[in-house]
C-alpha cells in the first residue's frame, strides 16, 4: 500500500475553478492561491440568502485509540460516496495545525483514498489563516505590555494578566516564562506563557464569527487582564479590535479545495477538541449548507468532547439543525477499550470486543440525548473478521442504531457508497429532532454537572475551592449566562486518560473557569490538559524532508 503523500502526489486535481463552478461559484467570487487553492468571497452568502439550507451530518467518533478510528477519512469518503449516488456533498473540515504535524499525531487531511488534496499544502502552512490569527493573537499581547510599559493609565495588575501569547507548534519550554527582563526600556517583568494557536481564543472566535464585523465585536469582549480594584480590561480598552480585524480580512474567507475525486471540500479555522471547541468555521459550514443538498463535517475527538461541543456552542451560536450524526468506531478501537492489548488486536476476542463496545454504547446514547439519529460506521481492517464485523453490526441495530461498514481508506467514495445510502435513508425519514443539552441560563455549576452525569455517566462533580471562588467571581461580574466548554482528555469519558471503555462510579474535578468572553463560552478546566503540548522524544519532523526533485517524504 502506498503512502498517504504519494497517494496524494498521483491525484488528479481540477484547476480550483472547475471545482468552485460545479458548485454555482464564479471566478470572481474566488481568489486563487496557486491553482488548486482558492479563498470564497463572502460575497457568495449575499447572493445565496434565500436559498434553503441543504442537510447537515456530523461525523463524530469513539474515544481515540493508539488503534485508529479514521474519523476524518470517514467524513472525506461519506461526502464523496454521496456524490457517487446521485448527491450533492461538500465536506466542511477543520484545518490541520502544524503542532501534531510535526509532533505526533499526525495531520488530518484523511488518509488512503479517502483525503482532500492538495495535502502537502493543507497539512503545513495553507492560505496563511493560522499565521493570521498567531499574528493577531500576539499584537494584542504586544498592545497589552506596551499599556503596562507606557505608564498603565488602566491600572492593569501586571500579576493577573490572563492573556498569553501562541505559537502553532508544540513546544514545551515556551509554557511558562518571564518577560521584560533587561532593565526598564524593555518592559515590565512578569510572569508569561505560550499556548498552541489552536488553542487560542482567537481561534475559537474566527471559528464562530458570522463575518469580519462580528469578529471584530467578539474580538472586543475578550478579556486579557484584571485590574488592581479586580474588574476586567478587555481588547476594546486597548483599542486592538480594529487592528486585528484588519489582521483577518483575507483569513475570514472559507477556503476551497477538494478530495482526491474532485468532490468540493471547505477547509477553514482549527480549535482542538479536548482545548477548545474542535470545529471548522462556522462561515465554511453555513457556506456548505447553501451550495450542496449535502454538508458532511466533523467535530474533534470523541462525541463526549467534539460532538457535545457541536451541539452545545456550534449549533446553538449558528441556529444549526444536524440531521444526522454518524459515529466512527473500529474493531480493534473497540477492543482496545475492552483491554485486548495492541499484540492481540488482530485475535478474535468476543468477550473483550463486548466490553470495549460499552464506550461505543455510551456515545449513541448520548448522540441520541440531543434529538439526532446516529449512524454507525466501521472502518474496516484486514484483519478483522466476518464474525467480528457482524457481531458489532448486530449490536448496533440491538440498540435502534444504523451500522455500517465502510471501507473509504482503501476503495474512496466507493467504498462510502453504502454509508452514503443509509445515511440519506436515516435523513430522508425525518425524524431528527435536535436540542442543546442544557439551557444557558442555568447556573454554571449545573451545566457542567449536566454534561458530566448525562455525557461522560460521571456520578457527579468536584469543583477545587479556588474554582469555585472564581465561579463566584464570574457571577458577580455577569459572565455566568454562557455555554460551557469541557477541557477534558479525549482518551476517556472521566478526566483520567488511563481509563478506557465505559466507565462508572466516578466523578469529574474542574479545578478551574476559564471566561471567554469574546467567543461567548466558558472553559472549565479538568484534569492535566496542556493548553501547550510537547513533542515526542521521536517527533514526526525528523522524519520529514523534501529531496532535491521537490518530492515530499515523511509527510504522513
Amino acid at each position: 500500500m502506498k503512502t498517504d503523500v504519494q497517494i496524494a502526489q498521483e491525484a488528479k486535481m481540477l484547476p480550483i475553478k472547475d471545482v468552485a463552478a460545479k458548485l454555482g461559484i464564479s471566478e470572481d467570487e474566488i481568489v486563487n492561491y496557486g491553482k488548486y487553492k482558492a479563498k470564497v468571497s463572502l460575497d457568495v452568502f449575499k447572493r445565496l440568502e434565500d436559498k434553503p439550507d441543504g442537510k447537515l451530518i456530523l461525523v463524530t467518533a469513539i474515544n481515540p485509540t493508539p488503534a485508529g478510528e479514521g474519523k476524518t477519512t470517514t467524513n472525506i469518503g461519506l461526502s464523496m460516496g454521496l456524490n457517487r449516488i446521485g448527491k450533492t456533498a461538500i465536506t466542511a473540515l477543520r484545518e490541520p495545525s502544524l503542532g501534531p504535524s510535526f509532533g505526533v499525531k499526525g495531520g488530518a487531511a484523511g488518509g488512503g483514498y479517502s483525503q482532500v488534496v492538495p495535502m502537502e499544502d493543507i497539512n503545513l502552512h495553507f492560505t496563511g489563516d493560522f499565521h493570521a490569527i498567531t499574528t493577531s493573537n500576539n499584537l494584542i499581547s504586544a498592545l497589552l505590555d506596551n499599556h503596562i510599559q507606557q505608564g498603565n493609565a488602566l491600572g492593569i495588575d501586571p500579576r493577573r494578566v490572563v492573556w498569553k501569547r501562541v505559537l502553532d507548534m508544540n513546544d514545551r519550554a515556551l509554557r511558562n516564562i518571564v518577560i521584560g527582563l533587561g532593565g526598564k526600556p524593555n518592559g515590565m517583568p512578569r510572569e508569561d506563557g505560550f499556548d498552541i494557536t489552536v488553542a487560542s481564543e482567537i481561534m475559537a472566535i474566527f471559528c464562530l464569527s458570522s463575518d469580519l464585523e462580528d469578529l471584530k465585536e467578539r474580538v472586543a469582549n475578550i478579556i486579557v487582564a484584571y485590574k488592581f480594584d479586580g474588574s476586567p480590561v478587555f481588547v476594546r480598552d486597548l483599542k486592538a479590535q480594529g487592528a486585528v480585524a484588519l489582521l483577518m480580512k483575507d483569513a475570514i474567507a472559507p477556503n476551497l479545495v477538494q478530495t482526491l475525486e474532485n468532490t468540493p471540500a471547505l477547509i477553514h479555522g482549527g480549535p482542538f477538541a479536548n482545548i477548545a471547541h474542535g470545529c471548522n468555521s462556522m462561515l465554511a459550514t453555513k457556506l456548505g449548507l447553501k451550495l450542496a443538498e449535502y454538508t458532511v463535517t466533523e467535530a474533534g475527538f470523541g462525541a463526549d468532547l467534539g460532538a457535545e461541543k457541536f451541539f452545545d456552542i456550534k449549533a446553538r451560536f449558528g441556529n444549526l439543525k444536524p440531521d444526522a450524526a454518524v459515529i466512527v468506531a473500529t474493531v480493534r478501537a473497540l477492543k482496545h477499550h475492552g483491554g485486548v492489548k495492541k499484540e492481540d488486536w488482530g485475535k478474535e476476542n468476543f468477550e473483550l470486543l463486548a466490553k470495549g463496545f460499552e464506550n461505543l454504547e455510551k456515545h449513541i446514547e448520548n448522540v441520541n440525548r440531543f434529538g439526532v439519529p446516529a449512524i454507525v460506521a466501521f472502518n474496516k481492517f484486514p484483519t478483522d473478521t466476518q464474525a467480528e464485523l457482524d457481531f458489532v453490526v448486530e449490536k448496533c441495530e440491538a440498540l435502534g442504531a444504523t451500522a455500517v461498514i465502510s471501507e473509504v481508506w482503501n476503495k474512496g467514495g466507493e467504498g462510502g457508497e453504502d454509508l452514503a445510502r443509509k445515511v440519506v435513508e436515516v435523513v430522508e425519514k425525518g425524524t431528527a429532532n435536535f436540542k442543546p443539552l442544557y439551557d444557558v441560563e442555568e447556573t454554571i455549576k449545573a451545566k457542567i454537572e449536566k454534561i458530566a452525569k448525562e455525557i461522560y455517566g460521571a456520578d457527579g462533580v468536584d469543583f477545587t475551592s479556588s474554582c469555585l471562588k472564581t465561579i463566584a467571581n464570574i457571577e458577580k461580574m455577569g459572565f455566568d449566562k454562557m455555554p460551557i466548554c469541557m477541557a477534558k482528555t479525549q482518551y476517556s469519558m472521566t478526566d483520567d486518560p488511563t481509563i478506557a471503555g465505559r466507565p462508572r462510579n466516578f466523578r469529574i474535578t474542574v479545578r478551574d473557569i476559564k471566561v471567554s468572553r469574546g467567543a461567548g463560552f466558558l472553559v472549565a478546566l479538568t484534569g492535566e490538559i496542556m493548553t501547550m503540548p510537547g513533542l515526542p522524544k521521536v517527533p514526526a519532523a525528523e522524519s520529514i524532508d523534501i529531496l532535491p526533485s521537490g518530492e515530499i517524504v515523511g509527510l504522513f
